[in-house]
């Protein structure tokens, strides 16, 4: 069964308290010091949905093992089927490992998956608008799943650009930088969601 999405309200009063400490022991067991109590990757994954923020640490050495952990919940997501990493974007970031722009890609995904959950809480709002309005065969949410496959369409072009192999190629020699004309565009992509989306939202508000 879903969890229910977390409200606004409760996201944001998770987002001003301080992170949760867990530590992580060597029979890889996760105590989260707040509750005293041990959880699992599903709690903690449960704890990012309702927005409230958490480090994790070795227990014996005290490193900051957040990343990783982080890392194992989504592959834990994954394999239970809830796929939300197509195979190309997959290989198009594993093949970044040991590239040369390595170190831009990590906040070139923070702002574009930023920008998507901006448009992701719209969206919320704009459905929970319409489903008192929705007749018949009317699919209210029409709008936002074509949305949602620009995006996805747009992070994986973003990827595209910085990838290190040709496009449509398996390996070979590395490709050069994306150059600034296809930067542009990728902006004005963007640009056009953002506006897609706000002329939804006014068509929305006045009854058309």
């Amino acid at each position: 069964m879903a969890e229910p999405t977390a409200s606004q309200d409760t996201i944001q009063e998770n987002a001003g308290r301080p992170p949760v400490v867990v530590k992580k022991y060597a029979n890889r067991r996760l105590y989260n010091t707040e509750t005293s109590s041990y959880v699992t990757l599903e709690d903690l994954a449960g704890m990012v949905r309702q927005g409230r923020d958490f480090t994790v640490s070795d227990a014996k050495s005290g490193e900051d093992i957040t990343r990783s952990v982080l890392t194992q919940i989504i592959v834990e997501q994954e394999s239970k089927g809830q796929n939300l990493l197509p195979v190309p974007f997959l290989r198009q970031l594993i093949g970044l490992y040991g590239d040369s722009l390595q170190s831009v890609v990590p906040r070139y995904l923070e702002v574009t998956m930023g920008t998507f959950a901006r448009q992701q809480e719209d969206m919320r709002r704009v459905a929970q608008e319409t489903m008192g309005s929705a007749m018949g065969g009317f699919n209210a949410f029409a709008p936002f799943e074509e949305m949602g496959k620009q995006n996805l369409a747009m992070l994986e072009r973003a990827m595209s650009l910085f990838s290190p192999f040709p496009r449509g190629a398996g390996g070979g020699a590395p490709s050069q930088p994306a150059p600034a004309d296809e930067v542009e565009t990728m902006r004005e992509e963007i640009a056009a969601l953002r506006q897609e989306l706000a002329t939804l939202r006014q068509g929305r508000g006045t009854g058309t």
